[in-house]
């Protein structure tokens, strides 16, 4: 079947959403490009699929060919607009990817709907001949693209058919709402600091950073006849974005102040027309149905088809096991700082917004170190020269930035390109390293931007977005990271070399395209690991003043303090995955008199934390990996993928981390099973290639000082 040829009129030339090759110009989008493209592409792909349903025919050529041409459409006209929403969201942005969502998930649900699709590839399975002469990737992609049109509904007629399409067109619409409210609700808060009393013992970084912030809002604002901030006398200004929310409770001392701040956090997106109260009951009731209109008695029956589970009994399982190691010792960890609040003089019960500054007040205190004593050996150009040069001591690849690269959305944005031992360009990516709290959502992700796969016979390379929210350069200072910081642009550039490693030439299953969802996090997690191996985390240290490693002493106290609180990170990672799997397998959201999906949240976490909830807390308003990410009823996928990824750093831990030879030996071999072999074979019989057996959950317990 011949591939279609480009729309032709004259706004393939001017608009960048209707390009179909060469890297997305991103610099150039135009909320007036996104409906024009949208249109002519949908119109085009229906032509296309119309002509696939008539003479589709059931062969790798005939028909895989086509749909991944269809992959490749939505890949250049709608993910820019989505990715951009994410760094770079604006209003115009939202009305016009408003309007043409219901429209692209109509698109794709007509595709998965199709019959004489499914029918087709039914009959690639069923011809004993065909599927023989298909490879192992060729026959998951088969198999994904049956389970996903079930799961699409494509054994649905008539009015059942329609309410489905009716769902999935809601559903989508309301998971941009949920991400957008809480955009909205994080950049809409600010509590301003004046008086120099309340910045007593802040580090210099916050001040300096808070200062700067408010400069920033009040330009921004047009405010004029205000003295500019200084990082010594204020004012300063603390917004609800993690750079800056997550040290001020650490170090605020005046506890009101930090009862404000943890408020607004935890009740963000729960007013006016920002609350996202109803839109999760509708999400759960929306998923109810659609999981019973497929023959699911759940969402999470309905969700665990497609993930390495073998159903929610197993995910059970692992979080009693997780929860006998964890539970006392999370226990222990509050009765800790219950003692040295009191020792310190506070006379009120502990809180929730006493938590984090009381830790950090005791992590100093055993360990004899602060974050701000690690910030300045962190500048974010040395780190990321140490992440290169770890991945080409394991993987044999080499990183280049590309200077001047002109499709990126903002000036902080920078594109690299990887070469293989041979000098091979194999795959490219853009780091957006900083937080912008006014137009970029929060967290830290690895996006796909464009798939490895063959056109026309030329080999298209694989090319990731990575996204965090580090703290941004202050003044003339670089980018200072946090230790957590370091490890989350570890973890995410985890996801992207098993994005860029790929050896798989279709897109569909090159990179974490088909990988099951609850083994996605094992490469990411396997990456933070080296952040506490001496010869990596000192070797890309350097102060940013006077050049010096970090001291053996705070890399010492550092690497002792790994197992500080863990318990307490173990239950608040269950209390988020429980109560994820609750609300998708054991709660009906259209029954009477039950909880609210609200007071199940706090019921899972009076159960497993031994400090009573807070009570006007509203976490969920703003859980978006459940309500707008694709974590729903598979959140537990970080702690079920951590057992793996433990278990494959331990290999390394085995023949000494600092064996050369063994440890390239081995780098290798991750590199040519974990991270190339993407979605194109099973994640476990991934791991018995490299492990050679199954895994098993000691090394997590071990690193996690959870086993005795």
């Amino acid at each position: 079947m011949n591939m279609p040829t480009e729309t032709t009129n004259d706004i393939t030339t001017t608009n960048p959403l209707l390009a179909r090759s060469g890297l997305p110009c991103f610099n150039t989008v135009q909320p007036a490009h996104v409906e024009p493209a949208v249109t002519a592409t949908l119109e085009e792909l229906d032509r296309y699929i119309a002509n696939l349903e008539s003479s589709a025919e059931p062969t790798w050529e005939g028909l895989l060919k086509p749909l991944e041409h269809i992959g490749m459409l939505f890949e250049y006209t709608w993910e820019p607009v989505g990715h951009l929403l994410s760094v770079q969201n604006t209003p115009e942005l939202r009305q016009v990817h408003e309007t043409m969502q219901p429209k692209v998930v109509e698109a794709g649900l007509r595709i998965l709907q199709s019959r004489p699709i499914y029918d087709a590839l039914q009959a690639i399975k069923d011809d004993a001949g065909t599927w023989a002469s298909f490879s192992e990737a060729q026959q998951r992609i088969v198999d994904d693209k049956v389970r996903e049109a079930k799961l699409a509904g494509v054994g649905l007629d008539g009015s059942d058919k329609q309410r489905f399409t009716e769902i999935a067109r809601t559903l989508s619409k309301i998971a941009t709402d949920f991400s957008n409210h809480v955009l909205d609700a994080t950049k809409a808060y600010e509590l301003i600091i004046t008086d120099p009393n309340d910045a007593e013992g802040w580090p210099s970084t916050l001040r300096q950073l808070s200062a700067q912030s408010y400069n920033q809002s009040r330009e921004s604002a047009d405010v004029e006849g205000e003295p500019n901030a200084t990082p010594e006398n204020g004012p300063w200004r603390v917004t609800l974005d993690f750079p800056s929310f997550g040290p001020f409770l650490e170090h605020c001392r005046n506890r009101d102040l930090r009862k404000q701040a943890y408020h607004a956090y935890v009740t963000r997106a729960t007013e006016g027309d920002l609350d996202n109260t109803d839109l999760i009951r509708q999400t759960l009731t929306l998923r109810q149905e659609m999981a019973n209109l497929l023959g699911y008695a759940t969402y999470a029956e309905m969700g665990l088809e497609s993930k390495m589970a073998p159903g929610v009994e197993a995910v059970d399982q692992m979080y009693a096991d997780l929860r006998d190691a964890a539970k006392p010792r999370a226990a222990d960890d509050l009765d800790d700082l219950r003692a040295l609040a009191a020792e310190s003089g506070q006379t009120e019960e502990l809180a929730h917004w006493d938590i984090a500054f009381w830790a950090e007040r005791l992590r100093e205190q055993r360990f004899s170190f602060t974050d701000e004593q690690l910030r300045p050996y962190f500048p974010m150009p040395r780190v990321l020269d140490g992440l290169f040069g770890l991945c080409n001591r394991l993987f044999g690849i080499t990183v280049h930035v590309v200077d001047n690269e002109p499709t990126v959305w903002h000036e902080d944005v920078r594109f690299y390109h990887v070469h293989n031992e041979d000098g091979q360009h194999v795959a490219s990516f853009y780091l957006d390293p900083y937080s912008r709290p006014h137009e970029k959502r929060g967290g830290a992700w690895m996006d796909n931007c464009l798939g490895r796969r063959v056109v026309d016979g030329q080999l298209c390379l694989p090319v990731v977005h990575l996204c965090c929210n580090g703290t941004p350069p202050v003044g003339d200072k670089p980018s200072l990271m946090s230790f957590s910081e370091v490890r989350t642009l570890f973890h995410e550039f985890g996801h992207g070399l098993q994005g860029m490693m790929t050896t798989v030439d279709y897109a569909d299953a090159a990179g974490l395209a088909g990988v099951e969802w609850d083994a996605v996090e094992i490469a990411s997690q396997f990456m933070e690991n080296w952040c506490y191996h001496k010869p990596t985390l000192v070797g890309m240290t350097q102060h940013f003043e006077t050049g010096e490693p970090l001291p053996d002493d705070l890399f010492d106290k550092l690497v002792a303090a790994r197992m500080y609180r863990q318990g307490s990170g173990v239950i608040r990672q269950m209390t988020f995955g429980i109560s994820d799997m609750t609300l998708h397998h054991r709660y009906d959201p259209t029954a009477d008199a039950v909880p609210s999906p609200i007071e199940i949240y706090q019921s899972v976490e009076r159960d497993l934390s031994a400090l009573p909830p807070y009570e006007a807390g509203r976490f969920l308003c703003a859980f978006s990996h459940i309500f707008a990410g694709g974590y729903a009823a598979g959140y537990y996928s970080y702690l079920w993928s951590e057992v793996l990824s433990a278990d494959v750093f331990a290999a390394f831990e085995q023949v000494g981390l600092d064996n050369e030879v063994e440890v390239r030996r081995l780098g290798r071999k991750y590199r040519d099973t974990l991270l190339s072999l993407g979605g194109g074979r099973h994640p476990m019989d991934i791991f018995r290639d490299f492990r050679g057996r199954e895994p098993s959950t000691e090394a997590l317990l071990r690193h996690k000082g959870l086993k005795d």
